[in-house]
């Protein structure tokens, strides 16, 4: 069986990139679900969406086993957004401001168990402020404060409330060495191109 961190090798070569022009040929009386009006507009919903999938018993199992298996958190969470606005969860804007709680709340689930996590891997150079995440550019400081929050066990106050916190605290232990299907699986071949980032080949992180 592919370990988790094949299977994400073969989405990053794979691509599924749309033909160009292609949008132009799709019938307007069936729309895809990301040519709809999103399921969500604020950050806040969208959040307990995501926590609630997350805890989900099956979910949650193929979360910690990815970033068992080395899976930079960014790189789960880029996945995971990406696939959702593929469904009409969310319009590109707010996906890009789902990418720094979602990442802090897959570093909430690893830390309960103690499990080593890497948070990016990447070059992060100082002459460029900006790193290509979602096919679009976040600000490097937000990736440096991932790092930083990450080895220290550090969540900002506010990205994990009370409500989760104490799901949190309910989850039940998890057996990583149990077989389980890959939280990676590879997007549908009708879908939206996929984000730039995850078509680079991962580098050794340095920061």
């Amino acid at each position: 069986m592919a370990t988790t961190q094949e299977e994400y090798t073969k989405i990053q070569a794979s691509g599924g990139r749309a033909i160009p022009g292609q949008s132009l040929t799709d019938d307007p009386e069936n729309p895809a679900p990301y040519e709809k009006p999103p399921k969500f507009t604020s950050v806040h919903a969208a959040s307990e969406f995501l926590w609630e999938s997350f805890i989900e018993p099956d979910t949650y199992v193929k979360l910690l086993k990815a970033v068992s298996q080395g899976v930079p958190l960014a790189d789960i969470a880029q996945i995971i957004l990406f696939k959702e606005f593929q469904n009409g969860a969310w319009n590109p804007d707010l996906m890009m401001m789902l990418f720094e709680p979602t990442v802090y709340m897959i570093m909430a689930l690893a830390e309960r168990i103690d499990l080593p996590m890497t948070i990016y891997e990447g070059e992060l150079d100082d002459e460029d402020e900006e790193e290509p995440i979602l096919n679009s550019k976040i600000d490097e400081e937000i990736i440096r404060k991932l790092v930083k929050d990450g080895a220290s066990g550090r969540i900002p106050e506010g990205v994990i409330n009370a409500e989760m916190q104490k799901s949190l605290e309910n989850l039940p232990e998890v057996d990583l060495e149990k077989p389980t299907e890959s939280l990676m699986a590879s997007p549908s071949e009708e879908a939206t191109p996929q984000p730039q980032s995850l078509m680079a080949p991962p580098v050794t992180a340095g920061v």
